[in-house]
């Protein structure tokens, strides 16, 4: 997974274990993973444009879930923060006369693409809520 996922994922189960409508700052949700928050506001902004937090600015600022964390999905959160391909791909340049290395990358990407579908499917199994609970 990407660094992006386990900081939003951190960020939205601290948010999922708020007291309903409590507002968590960056500063406090920085420490808990232990970066700076600069970092965090930025994960959040991107969390925001996704419609799963809405923040408020000022001295009793700071960030919620934007809807009930049953209502979060897991793929939700990796399909907000997905930079690109998960498996990547493939930047081989294969000789074009082997009949293998005519086609690798095409099957490869096929490959890819599968098993990125059966592990969005695999995390839409499960909510925010679900993973928070863990927590308890």
């Amino acid at each position: 997974m990407t660094g992006q996922f386990t900081i939003s994922m951190h960020i939205l189960t601290l948010l999922a274990k708020a007291a309903e409508g409590e507002w968590v700052s960056s500063d406090l949700i920085a420490g808990s993973i232990n970066i700076n928050p600069v970092l965090v506001r930025k994960e959040i902004g991107n969390l925001r444009r996704n419609g799963l937090v809405v923040s408020r600015e000022g001295k009793n600022g700071g960030s919620r879930l934007a809807k009930p964390a049953d209502q979060v999905r897991v793929s939700d959160i990796f399909l907000a923060t997905r930079q690109g391909p998960f498996l990547g791909t493939s930047r081989n340049k294969p000789n074009p006369n082997c009949p293998v290395g005519k086609e690798i990358n095409r099957h490869l990407e096929e490959l890819y693409q599968e098993a990125e579908e059966a592990l969005v499917q695999k995390l839409g199994d499960s909510t925010l809520a679900d993973f928070s609970h863990r927590f308890d």
